[in-house]
């Protein structure tokens, strides 16, 4: 749960330094995603992180975060999966970022 959270929030703060307002995040990680829809930020372990994305969300009123099956999120699990290999130190991974976007 808290790398997911970690990553929603990075994804979250990207999206604003990029100035992209109108953002559906999707996650196969239900109980994450049940959380901040229910702005449940009583766990201790993500409790921060969620209020800090729960914050950006009400800036951004067009931001939110749905769950969606693994199956159907394939192709974002092997886009992360090579991000992982091509950029394995994380302060670089947002370099794979800005080629993935360069290629839509």
């Amino acid at each position: 749960m808290v790398v997911e959270m970690l990553v929603l929030r990075e994804a979250v703060v990207w999206c604003m330094a990029n100035r992209f307002t109108q953002v559906r995040f999707e996650s196969d990680v239900k109980v994450v995603i049940d959380k901040i829809n229910k702005a449940d930020a009583r766990d201790s372990q993500i409790g921060a992180l969620m209020e800090e994305v729960l914050q950006y969300f009400a800036i951004h009123g067009g931001m939110s975060v749905h769950f969606v099956g693994r199956r159907s999120n394939r192709v974002a699990h092997l886009v992360a999966r090579k991000a992982v290999q091509l950029y394995p130190i994380a302060s670089r991974f947002f370099d794979f970022v800005a080629w993935l976007n360069s290629m839509i």
